[in-house]
């Protein structure tokens, strides 16, 4: 009997285990001045310790304390001491940093890299076609998926690979076709920056000097409402709200900060004073 209960023990407790969040599933949650970590259903993993606090990337995230800065796995615990003027987010296994007014990059433990970072090869302008000019206008045609050909309308165009969407301008104003050819955004807004950060694409929109996402299907991920809007970086994006107020939200779209829609956050661990 004893042993059996032993098993039920152990059963339970792997089962505890593998219900515990990555450090991914993971997002900065800030609660007035201070920052924690609160998992994708809004539960409060990490506690409200920190004066400011960064994305989990390769399972490590910069936090503040005061005016320096230190990286913490995804148990909360340690990495380096905090004693960095800057840092920056993990990639390719490693992270840059400024110390005693010098800029170097470290590994995950720490320790300073000589070795120069490698840069990506780059990829095809367009990915997913050609570019079809006429009468000093460009289309598309489509190589890939649809073979659809998109008429020589736009000023510019730019390929979104990984979506399967163009970025179209006319005149001065951007727009979305699908991979259909079909407008998914028309065009009437100032400015769609794409960037590709650890396999998320999520374009910033711009209209009259606020902010948004682009979603994976060329629609509106937010509304236009941020006045600053950072690129996505494993699955999260760091936004400032017109009242100033600093913040992430997921690729939902979901707020995780005073007034972002999680309401009165569940706490599953002791907050410190």
């Amino acid at each position: 009997m004893k042993t059996i209960f032993s098993l039920l023990l152990l059963v339970w407790g792997m089962g505890e285990l593998r219900a515990q969040p990555t450090a991914a599933q993971l997002v900065p949650y800030r609660q007035g001045t201070k920052w924690g970590y609160a998992d994708r259903r809004g539960q409060l993993v990490l506690p409200l310790s920190y004066d400011e606090a960064g994305p989990f990337v390769e399972r490590a995230a910069w936090v503040r304390q005061g005016q320096l800065y230190g990286y913490i796995d995804g148990g909360g615990h340690p990495l380096t001491p905090v004693q960095y003027e800057r840092a920056g987010n993990f990639a390719n296994g490693r992270a840059t940093v400024q110390l005693g007014g010098e800029t170097f990059d470290i590994d995950r433990n720490g320790l300073r890299l000589i070795e120069p970072a490698s840069r990506a090869p780059e990829e095809d302008f367009l990915a997913q076609g050609d570019a079809v000019r006429q009468g000093g206008k460009v289309g598309f045609r489509f190589s890939m998926g649809s073979n659809k050909v998109v008429p020589a309308l736009y000023d510019e165009l730019r390929d979104l690979y990984h979506d399967g969407l163009l970025l179209v301008r006319q005149g001065t104003k951007w727009g979305v076709l699908n991979a259909e050819g079909q407008p998914t955004l028309r065009p009437e807004y100032d400015a769609i920056r794409a960037t590709d950060a650890n396999g998320y694409v999520y374009p910033v929109v711009e209209q009259r000097g606020r902010f948004g996402y682009l979603s994976h299907t060329g629609t509106l991920l937010t509304p236009i409402k941020y006045t600053a809007a950072e690129p996505f970086v494993a699955g999260v994006a760091r936004v400032t709200t017109p009242d100033g107020l600093v913040g992430y939200i997921d690729e939902t779209g979901r707020e995780y900060f005073d007034g972002g829609g999680l309401g009165a956050i569940e706490s599953s661990v002791q907050l410190k004073n």
